[in-house]
């Protein structure tokens, strides 16, 4: 059932709106079952998950999430026993005019939470995001990165809600658990809203801007799809999920920045374990038809991210490697598919 949670009126007799799918178990589509987000048996109050994407416009990972998400669920709607809402598009002019954030507005929408249902025109639609996510009894924020990186698929924590969301963020089936110190953390975004409202707000990154890697939101789905079996929301077939790297020290994590500008060709993908001095790829000068320099891995560790826009200039992040970590699954093993 698809539902307008907020709408604004616009120049030229046009509207923004702001929508969700909300599926819910077959016993509530019938007459006889009563209504509302009880049971049939009108006692217990059923579990209700929410999936939120599209908050940046560039981001279209969560797209294909929220599409596939759906599928899945349709081919056994009688294993479904809780309540999904999906949000694909909270930035739908972002998405339609291909903007990370609010056209012409110069502004990034997931730096205006929690809103203000009597501010201007985004402060009132955050304000209705939230308060029609809250009460969820988890959510799910998909992001992709940008234009420029490719990132695994990963889970972002706060230190300070590491203990409530691990257990969460273990079962999503994404290969990288990245928790953060609170100074990194932003209080105006979306998670960091919902959270401190108790509502458990999961960050996903993956994937690289305006396109979809169909690998990694399949992996992404059969996450959703266990947690949701763990809260007792779906009793129908999932597939084992991975076991994720955690990350909890900033020593961690070593940046690769370029030493100097010019055209980085990489040689490795994203989710390669890797040797100090293995060759992730070269920075060349286009015009003298010269190598600049040689990326080499400073450490073993694994690579997460990876510069895709080969366009750089110095200090410009080329990727990430986790320090002396080995990945358990291999690049052949994820069989992804770009579109």
């Amino acid at each position: 059932m698809i539902e307008t949670i907020a709408s604004v009126e616009l120049p030229a007799d046009e509207a923004l709106r702001i929508r969700k799918q909300r599926i819910v178990p077959v016993s509530l589509t019938d007459p006889d079952c009563g209504q509302g987000t009880e049971g049939s048996a009108g006692k217990e109050k059923l579990k209700r998950i929410s999936i939120v994407t599209g908050i940046h416009g560039d981001e279209l990972e969560g797209q294909y999430v929220a599409y596939a998400l759906q599928q899945r669920i349709r081919r056994q709607p009688e294993a479904l026993h809780g309540i999904v809402d999906i949000y694909p598009a909270m930035n739908p002019m972002g998405i339609d005019t291909i903007t990370r954030g609010l056209p012409d507005f110069d502004l990034d929408m997931n730096r205006i939470f929690p809103g203000d249902e009597a501010g201007d025109m985004y402060e009132h639609l955050a304000d209705a995001i939230v308060r029609d996510v809250e009460g969820s009894d988890l959510a799910i924020d998909i992001h992709a990165s940008n234009i420029y990186l490719t990132e695994v698929p990963q889970i972002r924590i706060n230190i300070l809600t590491q203990r409530r969301l691990l257990p969460l963020a273990s079962t999503m089936n994404v290969d990288f658990i990245w928790i953060h110190e609170n100074a990194t953390v932003l209080e105006s975004t979306f998670a960091y809203t919902m959270n401190s409202r108790r509502v458990p707000t999961l960050v996903v990154e993956m994937g690289v801007g305006m396109r979809i890697t169909r690998g990694y939101g399949e992996q992404l789905i059969e996450g959703i799809l266990e947690t949701m079996k763990g809260l007792g929301m779906w009793s129908g077939r999932t597939c084992p999920v991975r076991k994720p790297m955690i990350s909890r020290d900033p020593q961690d994590v070593v940046f690769l920045n370029a030493p100097a500008s010019g055209l980085f060709i990489k040689n490795l993908e994203a989710g390669a374990n890797v040797h100090r001095g293995d060759r992730i790829g070269a920075l060349v000068n286009p015009l003298s038809g010269e190598i600049i320099q040689d990326i080499t891995a400073p450490c073993d560790g694994w690579l997460f991210t990876i510069r895709e826009y080969p366009v750089v200039q110095e200090g410009s992040l080329m990727g990430r490697i986790l320090r002396g970590k080995e990945y358990h699954v291999s690049m052949q093993d994820r069989q992804e598919e770009n579109i």
